[in-house]
């Protein structure tokens, strides 16, 4: 420690002698201006900077430097004083002399400079013989901080097979002390870890790529990087740093095969689009760079494809058309997977591509019978005899065996009665006429099944034609309504008419008309051809009388110009009008149904004014009827309403009679007559008296009831709050004698119900309850 503060203060000493000579010889000069001329004082004390060193320890102050006025005389009548940044506790001054002393330990990285005044003051009058002087004590620094690196860990990412040179990164440290005195900041980068692949720049830390590596060999680095400062001399702090460097990968590998010959089987009957198997070709490289595509080289690209599944890099080898176990057994395919992505940088290292070889074999398997078409199209003429011939359906087993094979309709039941098929040749013939005119087409499925193995089952579409034969006779289209007028003249056009054909004609529908043979000769219209399948009526003659004939029947021959020709008889019934005026339609009609009827017009309207009178007569006698019923039920309703009173008092019982006044159930606005109804109390007692000899199916109890239910019904002047009673028949020969009250003389003010009271407590409300009726009774 001696040592070292001995060292420091002989450094002081040197950096400060250079000031003081300059200092004295400033103070020299000025005393010689001074002795020259006395006109003016000049301040004498201006200096360097002074230093301090910083983490210094020691047990008396340090002195750093001396401040001294060219007025001291050194005869003790000045005195020195500091202010200023740290004055008095970090720095002091000796008032005497002028020598500044540090008493702490200073630390650059925390103040680097201090700012500070002195002044020099006179003792006896304690005023200032020059103005203050401002100064600066600067903080040497020491090595005193170890570098550090703040954006640790690093991570990189660098191309594989890069080339040399390759810049990967930059690491930086940084350091605490002050760069602009000494090495203490000065860094130094060297590689601890990750030689002969990589390297590092002393000076600036920038990693670089030191030789070609494959990421397939080893996709990730680990590399230590040292920071020193005093450029690496000895007694240097220094700091780690860690980088992970990641080799990215790019298209450098072709894929490969993992097999150079795949075995493979497929069935006869697989569909189209099957799957028949799956090759594999490994890339050593990874993400867009290992994708791939399969193909199919050969004559067997049109039999089978490949495509390739994206997220497994397969190549999945699919059915592209049908295999026949009998024709070809054995395929032999190649496959080719090819790079979706080359780097052209590599290109020199070969094809990005590999080929296999695939051989396929077929399974043979119990096919269904083969037709030799899949839809069949037939022709039969309408009207042909049964069994005529419609065509000839074949099929056959095509595995080797050859099998036979039955034929069969698989249809609804109407097909199966128009057509049949021989089972072991496949014939179809009819079972009945067809017409055309009712169906002109006709779809059947046929079958054919093996014979030793009902299982398999093919199926094949025949559509069937029936061609048309001219078996119909032209007609009207529509029932002409023809009318002629009693004074219409010869040559005059009454009608136009046409004709329709079910049939059909290659060359077009074309009729012919003319009278029928039995009109032509005595005739009042005649018929023209327009020969365009329509014809003209014509009127032959001049005036017609209804008197003597209101309608007319014209036979009309249609001819037609099918093979054979068709004809037909169409009578067409011309009525005659009265067309003093406008010719009417409708009165036409009207005057031609009355002859028909053979009634005159006044007696049509008599008919109808008779049916009138009848038809207001029954309606007046319906409305009085609904008239009388409305009002008496309107009656009853108004009563209803007058006498129902509602009330929700609840009532005491049998004996309760005085808990309402009934009497307020009576309107005083409607006066009724009553009519005395019969006392029967004397009868029901006697009716009782003699059912106990009697059964309940007694005469007595049938008269008795039909007479009050009579009574009741007649009675119309009867509340509607009557009570209804219910009696059952108690039976004969009972020892305890009737529990019925109406043949009892005894009243209830007779009875005693003392013994309710010796019941217990469940029947203690019962007992005071009969005791206070006793006691109001009394």
């Amino acid at each position: 420690m001696n040592c070292s503060m001995l060292l420091s203060l002989t450094l002081m000493l040197v950096q400060l002698w250079p000031s003081s000579l300059s200092t004295q010889n400033c103070s020299g000069q000025k005393t010689d201006q001074s002795l020259t001329t006395v006109q003016r004082v000049k301040r004498g004390w201006v200096w360097e900077p002074l230093f301090a060193t910083e983490e210094q320890t020691s047990v008396v102050p340090l002195y750093i430097g001396q401040v001294k006025s060219d007025l001291d005389k050194q005869d003790g009548n000045l005195k020195y004083s500091l202010t200023g940044e740290g004055a008095g506790d970090i720095f002091f001054i000796d008032e005497n002399n002028g020598k500044i002393y540090v008493k702490q330990k200073l630390d650059r990285e925390k103040k680097a400079f201090y700012t500070l005044r002195a002044q020099a003051i006179n003792r006896n009058t304690q005023l200032p013989v020059e103005p203050e002087s401002e100064f600066i004590i600067k903080v040497r620094d020491v090595n005193d901080h170890e570098p550090q690196f703040l954006d640790g860990p690093y991570m990189a990412t660098v191309p594989e097979m890069s080339p040399e040179g390759t810049s990967v990164t930059q690491v930086t440290a940084t350091d605490g002390d002050d760069p602009s005195y000494g090495n203490s900041a000065r860094l130094l980068y060297s590689l601890i870890q990750g030689q002969p692949y990589f390297s590092v720049e002393p000076k600036t830390g920038v990693i670089r790529m030191a030789s070609q590596m494959d990421r397939e060999t080893n996709e990730q680095y680990l590399v230590i990087i040292q920071a020193k400062d005093m450029v690496g001399q000895a007694g240097a702090f220094s700091a780690t740093a860690t980088v992970t460097i990641n080799l990215s990968d790019i298209n450098d590998n072709p894929p490969k095969f993992q097999q150079q010959l795949y075995y493979m089987t497929i069935s006869e009957d697989a569909p189209v689009g099957a799957t028949v198997g799956k090759v594999f070709a490994e890339d050593s490289d990874i993400g867009e760079n290992a994708a791939m595509d399969y193909f199919i080289e050969g004559e067997s690209s049109d039999v089978f494809d490949i495509i390739t599944n994206n997220e497994t890099q397969e190549g999945i080898i699919i059915l592209k058309k049908r295999v026949d176990y009998e024709s070809k057994r054995r395929y032999s395919i190649k496959a080719k997977a090819v790079n979706r992505y080359i780097d052209d940088r590599f290109l020199k290292e070969g094809p990005f591509e590999d080929n296999t070889i695939v051989r396929i074999n077929v399974e043979d398997v119990d096919e269904p019978p083969v037709f030799t078409l899949d839809n069949y199209v037939m022709e039969i003429s309408e009207g042909a005899m049964n069994g005529s011939l419609v065509g000839v359906v074949t099929a056959r087993d095509p595995d080797n065996d050859d099998c036979p094979v039955r034929y069969s309709i698989v249809h609804s039941i109407r097909l199966k009665r128009l057509f049949s098929i021989n089972e072991h040749n496949g014939t179809i013939i009819t079972t009945k006429p067809l017409d055309r005119e009712i169906a002109s087409w006709h779809n059947i499925t046929v079958t054919a099944t093996e014979t030793r193995n009902p299982e398999k089952i093919s199926e094949a579409s025949v559509y069937i034609q029936v061609l048309d034969v001219n078996d119909h006779a032209p007609r009207f289209p529509i029932d002409y309504e023809t009318f002629v007028c009693e004074n219409a003249v010869s040559d005059q056009v009454i009608q136009i008419i046409s004709a329709v054909d079910q049939d059909d004609s290659a060359e077009g529908h074309h009729f012919y008309f003319s009278l029928a043979q039995e009109a032509t000769n005595d005739s009042y219209f005649t018929v023209k051809d327009n020969q365009d399948n329509t014809a003209t009526i014509f009127t032959a003659k001049s005036g017609f009388r209804r008197e003597e004939q209101f309608s007319f029947y014209l036979p009309i021959l249609i001819l037609d110009n099918g093979t054979p020709p068709q004809t037909s008889t169409n009578t067409l019934t011309i009525t005659l009008c009265d067309c003093d005026t406008e010719v009417n339609t409708l009165y036409c009609r009207y005057k031609a149904f009355l002859y028909s009827m053979g009634l005159s017009t006044e007696a049509l309207v008599a008919v109808l004014a008779c049916i009138l009178i009848l038809l207001v007569f029954f309606l007046a006698i319906i409305t009085i009827r609904q008239q009388r019923k409305k009002s008496l039920f309107s009656e009853k309703m108004e009563e209803f309403r007058e006498n129902i009173v509602r009330y929700d008092d609840e009532g005491g019982g049998e004996e309760d009679t005085e808990a309402f006044d009934i009497s307020a159930l009576r309107t005083h606005t409607v006066m009724r007559t009553h009519k005395p109804r019969k006392k029967v109390t004397t009868e029901i007692h006697s009716l009782y008296r003699q059912s106990l000899q009697v059964g309940p199916d007694s005469t007595i109890f049938r008269e008795f009831i039909s007479e009050k239910l009579e009574e009741a019904n007649t009675d119309p002047n009867a509340p509607p709050y009557d009570s209804l009673q219910t009696y059952a028949f108690e039976g004969t020969g009972s020892s305890t004698g009737s529990l019925s009250s109406l043949g009892s003389n005894m009243s209830d003010a007779d009875q005693s119900y003392d013994y309710l009271t010796d019941w217990g407590p469940h029947f203690k409300e019962l007992a005071c309850m009969y005791t206070s009726h006793k006691s109001m009774g009394d």
